[in-house]
Formats: structure tokens, C-alpha cells, sequence
């Protein structure tokens, strides 16, 4: 499994905790440094949804770089339990949410918040990526305007769709993970 620690930001290097047992899909230190060079500046100050937050290690990268406020949603106890004592460990407990749902049934009941960043980074191999994304796609407010969706799968998993309010705008291949990026269609 490795170390587990935060890449960069206020709180670079902490330590974090892993999720007993291997039902995440965790993220490499070097697929999180990718994936936040490429987000950059738009980090700072945004609303985020780490829909299967695992360890919680990409939403605490996100704060520890300036993110504003970042949701956490995981169905299992022990993960929750572990982003909770990650975020008491690197001190964001009090901009964080942390909550124990399925990720499809809170998806479908959404009708306040607006996110600048939803990151999707299900268990392998069981089309949930796609699910998530469809149910997105369906309430497409959720989303800001320039607002993105990050999925974080198996290259094997990918499979070309086109949505009604989605669309891919990037994707980075490192191994075996894949990223892509969407946005919101501005119609036409």
C-alpha cells in the first residue's frame, strides 16, 4: 500500500490513514500530484465532492491547496471513520462534511448545492463511474458553470458516451489509472 501523505498545500506531508481492508481504490502520490498540477489555481475557494471518498486523500489534497469546502461521501463506516481522523489529523475538520450514503441515492436527491469540482473515484470494475456520472448529467446544477467532473477509473473501464449536459474535455493515462475530465456542454 505504500505511505499515504499529503502531496502539497498548508498541510504537505502529513501522514494519513488507510482504510482497513482494500474496498478503495486508492490514489497514487504521483496520479494526486498529476491530477493537482493540472488543476492548479482552480483549487482555491471551491466547493468539492469527494463522492467515494476512500481515505479522503484527494478532498484533503484539494484543502490542504485552498479548496473552500469539501463534502465526503462514503457508504462505509471505516471509511468515514478514517476521513474523519485524516482531516483531524491535517486540521480541515471544520471545513469538511463528512458523510456516510450511498453515493447514488444522495446523487438523486440533490437540489441545493452547486459544486466547482466533483471527484468520482468508485471500487473497480462495477460501472459505478458511470452510473454517478449519469445521474450528474441528469441534474446538471449540481455542476457550476465552469464547474468540472473528475472520474478516476481503470483505463479498461472507459467507455465512450455522450451525455446531455456532460462533456469529456480531457483525459490523462498514468498506468492503470485513467482521468478524465468533463464539463458542462454549453449546448449548442
Amino acid at each position: 500500500m505504500g505511505m499515504l501523505r499529503v502531496v502539497g498545500g498548508s498541510a504537505k506531508g502529513l501522514r494519513l490513514k488507510h482504510v482497513p481492508g482494500d474496498t478503495t481504490r486508492p490514489i497514487t502520490d504521483l496520479v494526486k500530484e498529476s491530477l493537482f498540477n493540472i488543476l492548479g489555481g482552480e483549487v482555491l475557494d471551491v466547493r468539492m465532492l469527494d463522492l467515494f471518498g476512500g481515505t479522503g486523500a484527494v478532498g484533503i489534497e484539494a484543502l490542504s491547496r485552498g479548496a473552500k469546502e469539501v463534502i465526503f461521501l462514503d457508504t462505509s463506516r471505516l471509511a468515514v471513520r478514517t476521513i474523519r481522523d485524516n482531516l483531524s489529523t491535517t486540521h480541515f475538520t471544520d471545513k469538511a462534511s463528512v458523510l456516510q450514503a450511498d453515493a447514488f441515492s444522495w446523487l438523486s436527491n440533490q437540489t441545493d448545492p452547486q459544486f466547482d469540482l466533483i471527484y468520482v473515484a468508485p471500487p473497480q470494475y462495477k460501472g459505478m463511474w458511470e452510473k454517478a456520472i449519469d445521474l450528474i448529467d441528469q441534474n446538471p446544477a449540481m455542476l457550476s458553470d465552469d464547474g468540472q467532473v473528475i472520474v478516476q477509473i481503470n483505463p479498461l473501464e472507459w467507455v465512450e458516451k455522450t451525455y446531455a449536459n456532460l462533456q469529456v474535455f480531457d483525459s490523462r493515462k498514468y498506468g492503470d489509472t485513467l482521468l478524465v475530465f468533463l464539463e458542462k456542454s454549453m449546448g449548442e
